[in-house]
């Protein structure tokens, strides 16, 4: 049975910092940015905050990022960026919550972290072989869909999955499944500001 806490209270000083210096930086660019606003910058901060308790395998972060889900794909539909669209509402969001039922019957010690799991072979096999279909599969609906930039939304999609796997079997490598996910949307931010800086 989880206790729960003020999460805020088992972040160590680093980590609070880091958080703290994490939402300054959403702000300040938020100012600077042309469009989006305070619904952006809202989805940014659930993001941010969902990560660093995610990380540290606490339940708290799953309901942060069930929120994030929703409101980055509405984003996403509006950049028309619908592989992050598809990826977030109709994968993330299920297996958030998913992960979030997982967590719950497996706390650590009765506290308000997870249990971690060790991967089976046959965990691995289905993660490696589901990540294939699912990833194949997807290239074509996004080329249906005519996706902007579908290499790297496809592969957003590939990262997406595996790190939700991971986060639903209790891997300790969901957080390097995010954060490789993460390199991959900055990649594709960034060519979104190419042509729209807001």
């Amino acid at each position: 049975e989880y206790k729960l806490k003020n999460p805020f209270k088992a972040l160590s000083r680093f980590e609070l910092c880091l958080w703290t210096v994490s939402m300054l930086v959403i702000f300040i660019s938020s100012f600077f940015s042309q469009s989006g606003g305070i619904f952006a910058t809202i989805t940014s901060l659930l993001g941010v905050t969902g990560l660093i308790f995610i990380a540290k395998g606490m339940l708290t972060g799953q309901f942060f990022m069930i929120a994030f889900c929703i409101l980055y794909g509405i984003i996403s539909l509006f950049a028309r960026y619908y592989g992050e669209a598809i990826t977030y509402v109709g994968m993330s969001l299920p297996m958030a919550i998913v992960s979030t039922i997982s967590w719950i019957k497996h706390p650590h010690a009765g506290s308000d972290r997870v249990e971690i799991a060790r991967l089976t072979k046959k965990q691995i096999l289905f993660i490696a072989v589901s990540t294939v279909v699912v990833t194949t599969a997807f290239y074509f609906i996004l080329d249906a869909l005519d996706t902007a930039k579908l290499l790297v939304s496809t592969l957003s999609i590939a990262t997406s999955f595996v790190a939700a796997l991971l986060t639903y079997f209790r891997s300790p490598y969901y957080a390097a499944a995010y954060a490789v996910n993460d390199i991959v949307l900055i990649i594709l931010w960034t060519l979104a500001a190419m042509k729209d800086i807001s």
